[in-house]
C-alpha cells in the first residue's frame, strides 16, 4: 500500500477515527468546549493532518508538517475566539502526541521503522512549531522598546504559556540585579499588564487568561511585601481605591504598594467599594491624598461624585485620579476639581513628594 494514501482510504479514515476518539477519552473538556458542528470540523482535521503528516514523511521534508502545524494552528486560533491560543496549544500537542502512539501501533503494517520514526520526529517538530507560535502575537512598539523590553517580553511569554514558575522567576532575577522596585512595577510589571489588556481588546487572548495573568502579577506583587512594609515612613498618608463596580484595581494597588515602599502609609481600599465608605475611611485616617482609579468609563460619573463629596467633606485633603478610562477622553480631568491626573506612578510620587518637600531616591 502506498505511503501517501488518499483521504477516502479505509485505513486512513480507521485511524483518523480512533486518534479523534481517543483524544476525547483523554481530554474530556473537549466536550463542552466544542459543539457538534466544531467535533465534525475536528474530526476533518485529523484526516487532514494525517495527509500532511504522511506526505511530509514519503519526502521526510520538516519545513512541509512545521509550516503546516503552524498555518492550522493559527487558523484554529482565528476560527474558535472564545477559546484561548494556550488552550489550541495544548489540544494540538495533545493530539499531535496521540497520532504519533496510534501511528506506531496501527501503522506498523504499512509504514517500515524508519518510516515511523521519521513521522514521530516531525510530530515532535511541529509540537515544538506550535508552542512557539503561542507568542507570536503582534505586539506594541511601546512594550518591545525602551528599558527592561526583554524582560517584559519574557514575562509576557511565559504568561501567555501559563509558565506561572518562569514569570516568577523573570521577575526573581530582576529584583536580585538590584532593578528598583519603581522600575519593576511601572517598566515591567505594569506595561505587560497593559499588554495584556491590549491582546484582550484585540481578542487575541480571551478573558481567562487576563485575569490568569492578573493573578499571577498579583502574587508576584505579594512576595515584595515584607521588604515593602518595612521601610521608615515620612508620615505622609495615602489612601487609594478602584472607582464603582469595578475588578480592575491592579494599577491602583501597584501605585499604593510604590507609595508605601517609599515612605508613605498607605490604605489600599480595593475595589467596588460604595462612596460612604470611602468617606468613612478619609475621616478616620485623615490622608494626605487620596487617589482614585477608573479602568470602565461607565464609572467615570460615578469618580466626579466622589471628587465632589470629598471636595466639600475634606477639602485639605490632595485628589488625584488616573486609570484608562480617562485616555479615552477629550480631557475630561481638566474639568474637575483634582490636584493631579496621572499615567504614571513615577510621576505620581516624583509631584506628590515635591509637594510635600519629600527627598527620595527612585532607583533602590
Amino acid at each position: 500500500m502506498s505511503l501517501l494514501m488518499n483521504y477516502n482510504d479505509p485505513k486512513m479514515l480507521e485511524v483518523a477515527q480512533k486518534i479523534f476518539e481517543e483524544q476525547f477519552k483523554r481530554d474530556p473538556k473537549l466536550n463542552h468546549e466544542l459543539d457538534n458542528r466544531r467535533k465534525q470540523l475536528m474530526y476533518d482535521d485529523v484526516v487532514y493532518n494525517m495527509s500532511f503528516l504522511l506526505t511530509a514523511t514519503y519526502f521526510n521534508d520538516e519545513t512541509i508538517f512545521a509550516d503546516y502545524s503552524v498555518w492550522i494552528y493559527e487558523l484554529l486560533c482565528n476560527i474558535m475566539k472564545d477559546l484561548d491560543r494556550d488552550r489550541i496549544m495544548q489540544q494540538m500537542v495533545d493530539h499531535y502526541r496521540i497520532m504519533s502512539e496510534i501511528i506506531k501501533s496501527d501503522l506498523s503494517n504499512i509504514l517500515n521503522p524508519s518510516e515511523i520514526e521519521i513521522a514521530s520526529k516531525l510530530l515532535t517538530i511541529g509540537s515544538e512549531s506550535i508552542k512557539n507560535a503561542v507568542t507570536n502575537v503582534e505586539l506594541s512598539s511601546s512594550f518591545l522598546e525602551g528599558k527592561y523590553a526583554s524582560y517584559r517580553i519574557d514575562f509576557l511569554n511565559a504568561l501567555l504559556t501559563s509558565n506561572t514558575k518562569n514569570a516568577h522567576n523573570i521577575i526573581l532575577d530582576a529584583k536580585k540585579l538590584n532593578i528598583s522596585l519603581i522600575d519593576i512595577y511601572e517598566d515591567i510589571l505594569t506595561k505587560t499588564m497593559h499588554e495584556i489588556g491590549e491582546l484582550w481588546h484585540k481578542n487575541i487572548i480571551t478573558v481567562d487568561r487576563e485575569h490568569y495573568a492578573t493573578t499571577v502579577t498579583q502574587t508576584i506583587m505579594s512576595s515584595f511585601y515584607e521588604e515593602i512594609f518595612e521601610q521608615p515612613k515620612n508620615g505622609l498618608k495615602l489612601i487609594s481605591c478602584a472607582v464603582g463596580s469595578e475588578l480592575h484595581e491592579i494599577g491602583i494597588r501597584m501605585l499604593s504598594d510604590v507609595f508605601e515602599y517609599y515612605g508613605w502609609n498607605t490604605y489600599y481600599l480595593g475595589a467596588a467599594l460604595p462612596k460612604k465608605f470611602i468617606l468613612n475611611a478619609i475621616n478616620e485616617h485623615k490622608p494626605n491624598m487620596i487617589a482614585l482609579s477608573v479602568t470602565m468609563a461607565p464609572y467615570l460619573k460615578t469618580c466626579e461624585d466622589i471628587i465632589g463629596d470629598i471636595r466639600k467633606h475634606y477639602p485639605q485633603v490632595k485628589i488625584v485620579v488616573g486609570g484608562r478610562a480617562f485616555i479615552a477622553t477629550d480631557d475630561l480631568w481638566k474639568k474637575w476639581d483634582i490636584d493631579y491626573y496621572t499615567t504614571s506612578t513615577r510621576g505620581l510620587l516624583e509631584w506628590a513628594n515635591a509637594t510635600y518637600n519629600i527627598n527620595k531616591d527612585y532607583t533602590k
